[in-house]
Formats: C-alpha cells, sequence, structure tokens
C-alpha cells in the first residue's frame, strides 16, 4: 500500500499506546473488509506474539449496543406486509407484487427517521398534513374515492409505523435505523456494563445522528476515543464538499474545546501522477482498465498495491474479462446486483416459459420454441443438459409450438437436471421453489470446486438460492402466495433487493472493490472508472416519500450530503495514492452516458502544484480501412476440390452466380461444403415460399407431362390447387404453425399465386396456344468441352420447366420474388460474369446449353415467369445490339450459344485459376 497508510498509523498509535494489553480494546471500523488489512497493519508493529484487539464494524457495534439483530431487506419488506394486512381493511388490501413498490421506499423512510432520532409521529403526520394541503381546494363533498383512499393511506403512516416498529421489537430483529434508535436508547446501560478498556472508532466520516449520540456518549465518559482521516487542504477549505461532515464535527464537539483533533494529515498536496481518460462506452472502460493493469505488473509494481474501484456495478463483469491472463489472483469485494445474475436470468426464463406454457393451453400444456431455446442455450444449462440432438430437431422441422409429451419424445432419455428444467408446473407457489431450488442446487454440483471462474459461478448461484430459500419460508406462512403470476411477481420485487458477495484473498493481488468498500484503506495505484455525473456521484435521486424541503428542515440528509459523501470517498482514495487513473464515458447521449464527473474538473481547477495531472481521450484502434476483404490462395487441395466439383457434380447455374455474387460465400458451401446453420424459420421465409410454389406446380402438372393441355386439365388442376399448397406446406415446413399470423397470410399468397398462374395458363390455351409440357424439376447434364478449358467441365443443374408452346421450345424458370424485362435484356457480351445484375441471364443461358442436345431442332426461347410481376407472364431473354439497333434477338440460336459458351469458359476459367484467389466482395 502507500507508503505510511492511516492503518498503519492506526496501528502503530494502538501498539504504542497498550502494547501487549491490545486485547482490551475494541477497534470500531466504518466498514468489516478493512478488518483484515488492519491485522496485517498490527502485525507489522509487533514483534511478540499478542491476544488480538476485537475488530468489528460500526454495524456489528451498534447491534452489539441495541441487543438486536439485523433483518435482511426481502425478511424485512415480507414482515411489513403481514403488518400491512393486519392493518388496512380487506376491501383495500394490494397484492404483494403493487405493496413492493411503495412499501421499499416508505422502509427507507423509515429508516432515516430512526437513524436521524427524529419523531416519527411527528414527521409521518407533517406528510399527512402536506398531502390534506395539497387537496385542500377539493372540497370534502366532492372527493373521489381514489383521493379518499390516498389521504387514507397518509393517515394510516404513523400507524404502520408504530406496530411493525414493535412487531420487529418483539422478534428482536429491526432495520439499521431501528437498531440505531434502540442502542441510543441502551447506550447508559451499555457503558455501565462496559468491561473492556477503551473502544477506539478510527476512519469515519458521515456519522448519523444516532451515530453521533452514542460515539459522543462514549467519548464523554472516557471510553471511547476517535481517530480521524482527514486532509487539511478539505479540512480548512471551508467549500470543499470532502471535509463537510468533519468540519462540523470539530466545530460542534465540546471534547474538541479542550482535547487535540486528531489526525489533519498532509498528504493530498505531495507528488501524484494522475490521468484523466475518457472513452466511448462502458466497455472501452472496461479494456482500459486492463491495460492499466497490465502496465503496472509489466513495470514490476505489485497488484498487491492496486485497487480497481468501480464507480458503476455493472462494469464488473467487462472488467472480469479485460483483465490480463497475467493478473494471478484478484479480490473482488463489493454489492454486485442479482439483477445481471446469470442464475437469474435463468429463473426468469423458467418463470416465463413455464408461465406461458400455463397460459397458452390449461390441457396441452404447450411451449413456444424460442422460450426453449433459450434455456437450453443459457451457458449454465448447455454444458449440462445434453441436448444438442434436442435443439438441432427444433431447427430442422421447424417446431414452433410443441407439447411438453414432445419434447421429451424428441429428447428421448432425459437427464435428471432436464427433467427439472422442463416438467409441467403445477400452479403452486410451493411446489416451484422447490423446483427452483432444486435446480440451483443441481447446477452447483456441476462446478468444479478449484476452478476461478467456477467459484464466481457459485456465488451468483448461492445469491438466488438464499433468495428462493426465504421465498419457501415465507410462502409457508403466507399460502395466499399460491399461485404462479403472484409468485412471478413477489419474484422480481425481491430480486432488487438481493446482493451478489464475493470471496477471494483480500491481501494478496489486484483488489476489485466498490466505492463504499474503499472506505479506511489506501493503495498506492488506484484506478477509478465511471466518473461520470449520475454514477459518480450518483446523482439527484430522490427515492423517498419525504420532500426535499422537509428533510432540510428535519436534518434529514439530501443529495448535497450524499454528494459529500461520494467527495469524500473520492479524494480519500486519492489521497496517497501516488499513480491514479480515472476513467470517464465520453458519449454523451445513450444509456450509460453522462456529462464527466464534476470531481474532474475539480481536480483540473483546484490542481496541486505537485501533482502530474493530464488528460486524454482514448479511442480504440481503427484500422485505415473499416474492413478488409478477406482473400483465400488456391492451395493444392482446394485445386483438387474444385476439380472434382467439375467432373463429378457438376457446375449449376446457381453455383456460377453465386460465384459472381461472392466469390467467397462460393468458397464456403462450394468447396468446404459449410452450410447455413438451421434456426427455426418462425416466419416463413421468402426461399421457402418459392420451393413450396414450385413443389405444387410439380405435382398439379406431373400428371401432364408429355399431352397437350386442354382447358379442362387446368380446371382439374385449379380444383387441386388448396390441397396440393396445404400438402406441399406440411412437407417444406414440417411442424410450423400456418394457421394464423404471418404464416397464415404466406399460405393465402401461396395459393393465390398457383391459382394465378393457372389461370394465365387456362387464357392462353383459351387464345389457342398449344401447350406440351416436356420435363418438371428435371436435372440435366452437359459436359463442356473446349480447348481454351484445362479438361472437360459438367454443367449440370435442375430446370423448373420445359414445354413446347405452339412449336417452339420454351425453357421457363419461376421466380417468387419481381422480376421486369430489362433484367433479362442483355446489350453487350463483354463483362457479362463481371456484373451480378447478369445473374438471371447467365441461369437462363446455362439452362439452354444442357438442353440444347434434347432440344431437336426446335426454335428455343428461355424466360421467367415472376409470381410477382404476374401480369407481364412469360418474360423471355433478348439479346438486342448496342451498337447494331438492327440485331435484336428473343431466340436463342446457335450463334448466341456460341457467344454465352466463350463468356461461360472465362467465367469458369477464372473459377479454377490456381494462380487467382477467391476475394471477398464487399
Amino acid at each position: 500500500m502507500a507508503d505510511v497508510t492511516f492503518l498503519d498509523r492506526l496501528s502503530s498509535e494502538l501498539v504504542g499506546k497498550y502494547g501487549s494489553a491490545l486485547s482490551g480494546i475494541i477497534i470500531v471500523l466504518p466498514n468489516k473488509r478493512a478488518k483484515v488489512f488492519l491485522i496485517e497493519a498490527l502485525k507489522k508493529q509487533l514483534d511478540a506474539t499478542v491476544f488480538a484487539p476485537e475488530i468489528i464494524s460500526i454495524e456489528d457495534f451498534i447491534q452489539d449496543v441495541a441487543g438486536i439483530r439485523s433483518m435482511d431487506a426481502i425478511e424485512l419488506l415480507f414482515e411489513f406486509y403481514t403488518i400491512y394486512l393486519e392493518l388496512t381493511p380487506k376491501d383495500k388490501q394490494q397484492p404483494f407484487e403493487t405493496f413492493a413498490n411503495w412499501g421499499k421506499t416508505l422502509l427507507q423512510d423509515f429508516n432515516e427517521i430512526d437513524r436521524y432520532l427524529l419523531d416519527p409521529r411527528h414527521v409521518l403526520t407533517y406528510l399527512e398534513n402536506i398531502q390534506e394541503i395539497e387537496h385542500w381546494a377539493v372540497d370534502v363533498e366532492k372527493r373521489t374515492t381514489m383521493i379518499g383512499n390516498y389521504l387514507e393511506f397518509w393517515k394510516l403512516l404513523p400507524l404502520y409505523y408504530n406496530t411493525l416498529y414493535t412487531h420487529l421489537l418483539t422478534k428482536g430483529a429491526g432495520y439499521q435505523g431501528l437498531i440505531y434508535r434502540e442502542a441510543v436508547n441502551n447506550i447508559n446501560h451499555f457503558s455501565n456494563a462496559f468491561k473492556k478498556e477503551q473502544l477506539i472508532f478510527a476512519g469515519f466520516n458521515a456519522l448519523n445522528a444516532a451515530e453521533e449520540k452514542i460515539i459522543q456518549h462514549l467519548l464523554s465518559v472516557g471510553q471511547a476515543r476517535i481517530y480521524w482521516d482527514i486532509d487539511q487542504a478539505f479540512l480548512n477549505d471551508p467549500y470543499h464538499d470532502s471535509g463537510l461532515f468533519i468540519r462540523r464535527f470539530k466545530k460542534e464537539w465540546r471534547q474538541y474545546t479542550t482535547q487535540p483533533f486528531e489526525w489533519i494529515v498532509d498528504e493530498f498536496s505531495l507528488q501524484k501522477n494522475i490521468k484523466i481518460i475518457g472513452t466511448p462506452k462502458t466497455v472501452g472502460q472496461a479494456k482500459i482498465a486492463g491495460e492499466i493493469v497490465e502496465q503496472i505488473r509489466k513495470e514490476g509494481q505489485s497488484l498487491d498495491r492496486t485497487a480497481l474501484v468501480l464507480g458503476e456495478e455493472n462494469l464488473l463483469i467487462p472488467i472480469l474479462y479485460s483483465l490480463p491472463a497475467s493478473v494471478g489472483s484478484l479480490n473482488i469485494t463489493m454489492g454486485y446486483s442479482s439483477r445481471n445474475n446469470p442464475a437469474q436470468i435463468l429463473v426468469q426464463k423458467l418463470f416465463k416459459l413455464h408461465t406461458n406454457a400455463i397460459g397458452r393451453s390449461e390441457k396441452n400444456y404447450t411451449l413456444y420454441y424460442r422460450e426453449v431455446l433459450d434455456i437450453l442455450t443459457h451457458p449454465l444449462v448447455e454444458p449440462y443438459a445434453g441436448a444438442a440432438y434436442l435443439v438441432e430437431v427444433i431447427n430442422r422441422n421447424n417446431f414452433t409450438f410443441f407439447s411438453l409429451s414432445k419434447l421429451f419424445q424428441i429428447q428421448g432419455k432425459a437427464s435428471p437436471f432436464f427433467r427439472l428444467l422442463f416438467e409441467r408446473w403445477e400452479n403452486n407457489a410451493g411446489q416451484i421453489l422447490a423446483r427452483l431450488s432444486e435446480i440451483l442446487l443441481s447446477l452447483k454440483s456441476f462446478l468444479s470446486t478449484d476452478d476461478e471462474e467456477d467459484k464466481i459461478t457459485k456465488a451468483f448461484l448461492y445469491s438466488i438460492f438464499k433468495v428462493i430459500n426465504k421465498l419457501i419460508n415465507y410462502y409457508e406462512v403466507h399460502p395466499q402466495m399460491d399461485n404462479i403470476t403472484v409468485l412471478h411477481a413477489i419474484y422480481k420485487q425481491v430480486i432488487e433487493l438481493a446482493e451478489v458477495s464475493f470471496e477471494g484473498e483480500p491481501l494478496s493481488g489486484l483488489q476489485i472493490m466498490g466505492v463504499l468498500e474503499s472506505r479506511v484503506l489506501d493503495f498506492e495505484n488506484v484506478i477509478i472508472t465511471s466518473m461520470n455525473e449520475g454514477k459518480f456521484p450518483a446523482g439527484k435521486s430522490q427515492n423517498s416519500f419525504i420532500p426535499y424541503d422537509v428533510k432540510r428542515e428535519l436534518g434529514l440528509p439530501t443529495y448535497k450530503e450524499k454528494d459529500a459523501i461520494y467527495s469524500y470517498h473520492f479524494y480519500h482514495l486519492l489521497l496517497r495514492a501516488k499513480n491514479v487513473y480515472l476513467l470517464y464515458n465520453t458519449e454523451s447521449e445513450g444509456l450509460d452516458a453522462g456529462e464527466r464527473s464534476r470531481f474532474l474538473t475539480q481536480l483540473e481547477i483546484e490542481k496541486k502544484p505537485a501533482h502530474n495531472l493530464e488528460s486524454g481521450i482514448y479511442n480504440a484502434y481503427l484500422p485505415d480501412k473499416a474492413y478488409e476483404p478477406m482473400t483465400v490462395p488456391k492451395t493444392e487441395k482446394v485445386i483438387d476440390r474444385l476439380k472434382e466439383i467439375a467432373t463429378v457434380k457438376g457446375f449449376s447455374p446457381s453455383a456460377l452466380t453465386g460465384y459472381i455474387r461472392n466469390p467467397i460465400q462460393f468458397y464456403y458451401q462450394r468447396v468446404l461444403r459449410i452450410r447455413e446453420a438451421e434456426e427455426v424459420e418462425e416466419s416463413i421465409a421468402l426461399n421457402t415460399l418459392g420451393t413450396i410454389i414450385h413443389g405444387a406446380l410439380e405435382n398439379l402438372y406431373m400428371p401432364y407431362i408429355g399431352k397437350f393441355l386442354a382447358t379442362h386439365d387446368v380446371d382439374n388442376m385449379t380444383a387441386l390447387v388448396d390441397d396440393e399448397v396445404m400438402r406441399q406446406f406440411v412437407l417444406v415446413y414440417k411442424e410450423g404453425e400456418i394457421r394464423k399470423g404471418r404464416n397464415l397470410l404466406a399460405f393465402e399468397v401461396a395459393k393465390r399465386n398457383v391459382h394465378n398462374f393457372l389461370k394465365q395458363e387456362k387464357q392462353g390455351l383459351s387464345a389457342g396456344d398449344a401447350v406440351k409440357i416436356r420435363a418438371l424439376e428435371q436435372r440435366y447434364e452437359r459436359w463442356l468441352e473446349d480447348d481454351r478449358l484445362p479438361y472437360p467441365v459438367l454443367i449440370s443443374g435442375n430446370i423448373d420447366r420445359i414445354e413446347e408452346r405452339n412449336g417452339r421450345l420454351r425453357i421457363v424458370d419461376y421466380k417468387t420474388g419481381k422480376v421486369e424485362k430489362r433484367d433479362l435484356t442483355l446489350k453487350a457480351w463483354e463483362g457479362l460474369s463481371g456484373d451480378i445484375k447478369n445473374e438471371k441471364i447467365i441461369q437462363l443461358l446455362t439452362y439452354v446449353f444442357m438442353y440444347e442436345q434434347q432440344a431437336g431442332g426446335l426454335e428455343t426461347e428461355a424466360g421467367i415467369i415472376s409470381f410477382k410481376n404476374m401480369k407481364n407472364g412469360f418474360m423471355s431473354f433478348s439479346f438486342k445490339d448496342s451498337y447494331d439497333k438492327s440485331i435484336s434477338k428473343d431466340i436463342v440460336d446457335s450463334e448466341l450459344l456460341e457467344e454465352f459458351k466463350t463468356q461461360l469458359i472465362i467465367l469458369i476459367n477464372e473459377i479454377l485459376d490456381k494462380e487467382l484467389p477467391f476475394v471477398e466482395k464487399i
């Protein structure tokens, strides 16, 4: 730590004064964390073994004085609800989830009233009178039921307070304020019974009225001494908030008229290196904090003397991921909210799944795929559920809603843990809580006792386990909670009050802590994050029923006093530090944004001569190019695979156009054979809709292959459309839901498209067209042999429809999307394969090339029928020479096909050329 810390000086003082009789004193510190550090400091001062003094936190000491145990926030809220139900008429009682919203705030106000020893009847009646005055303009006769209930609530506050206070006293437990008030009442008795030699209070700053009264009493009777830790720079400046409280104590406490005020130090003005670093976003601060820690370690400094103080608890997880691997040991000591706890998120997901399952179908217990996958892919569940096959089946078969029995049928032999997660929840709070408790215990059993990451996970699990157990205890007393909806609402309320506690080795390694945990401790290197207004200091949040002006009048702390507390903690962290790094978010907009902290401006304006102060903005490294296109060279293995495609499977029209669209995509899909991961298609995608329409048309026309169509054939097909489209939906979309929502609309669109197609077909036949279907969805192959190619190449693919129409051969490609005639018009052969706009032309001409040998010399046209442009009917490929306007062809003759073959050979040579790498198009 710093050369001579406050605890070092305190140890020296105590050893000098009490020597080997240290066991005769009690040392009271602001928090529990400092105890270990004080014992270590005392060891350094002693050269012989002695009994250690008793070292406790102020809260534990006050509990000892009062003789009352502290009750945690969740238990207290339940106890208050019990009192509320007893005192409130049944017709006006609110459910717990509504009560908790205002109950938590009211308990905070009760706490403040008691800690500052105010007359509760006076304060609460004062609040009632304020509300009466606010509604004075409303005649008593004209007051609505709502106004009446509202004013009735304020009248009941003194009764709520007194009954709760008495109730808790009989249980021998209470909230902090009650314990403080009772400790003041009991201080004479405690003082008379005190057997130790001396009480030592050390390292305090702000004291509430109860603490002041207790400490002053013990000082006046000679049973206590108090050691402050304040720098003269803050104490002597009447406007510096860091000294706000201690200045008042020094001025007002009677004993300081005759006794010295200990201790005033002069440490802040000594040499310090202070760096103020701005960076965008929370994650930027985490990254920079990690880099600073690594830099400190590389400079040979011990991380034992380094504190990383988080101004905002949400930074903990990003910080842990940003710390360098070289950080051996670290100690986390801070309250971390359970809202972002992974175990809490899992419990919320379980509630969502089972609550919705009950709500969807009382009989079948219907599960929604996304809620199931949310649980199965949760990081606490995925390694242990053994459900990889289940996830694959859900994705592959488009399951959107399915029964619980279907889930277990797919899973097969389900593990006990899997069953715990998904077995039916009865609408019974006791059974649900028991199940959640079992799930958390199962997760604990999977974790290692040695792995550091698992230790953090266990801390997360334990905090939620405690909440669930408290709910079990409460349920036993209040069976009216017997409902999944109410239980979930209560869970959401109480989880706000739960915190995660971490265990670590406090004397070695990097110290990660919150602001309050830094009290009394001194470090050589200090890194503080979230130095933004609203974070550090916390801002003007007023979570209280007592208005600001009333607080000022009664002497209760307001945001002014809270800012002063933050100010003391901040400057105390800097007091004996040599290297200080202050990080803030430069973003002024967004969820985690805010102005930079006033403390930073204060440091700059009141800069001490010995302070080396630097300010800078650190942005993430940005390369000259946002993204460098990927390049993959063609190795021997790649060339071998390309030859295999070219000579065995063949290049399909879609493969060729895929290469034109993006060579890297071609490399992944065709060379490496990597398919896109299957996911549930909750809403039917355009390509799936196209597959359904293709399949329906194929099956409808199949009986008429090889014969000329008649209008009554089309009528027969029209009668079968609805059933055939439904059959294709079930075949292609498998278990997907098609009876409602977007999918029902897609189903109707598919039917409409097929009906419109047949309607157009009938119009053509009625107009005298002679149509004979030659082939449907058939695969064709043809070898492309040419001296310009390294070897013969196979061209293969499926053609949607081949027909003879009025003595001409017509090759048809169906498109679900919109295609215009201009997309099928070619003006020059050069650069055909270089522009993705020509992909449809390349596809059509490749079909003509593949079928040329079976065409039997018939004139051939190739074109597209676009279901989104059905009014244009069949749109054929045409060549219109941009240089010679007289050349315009709709028929693909041998001359056109030779020109196309030349372009096709250029494209295939590019694909096969070992010197040309695959280069990504962006």
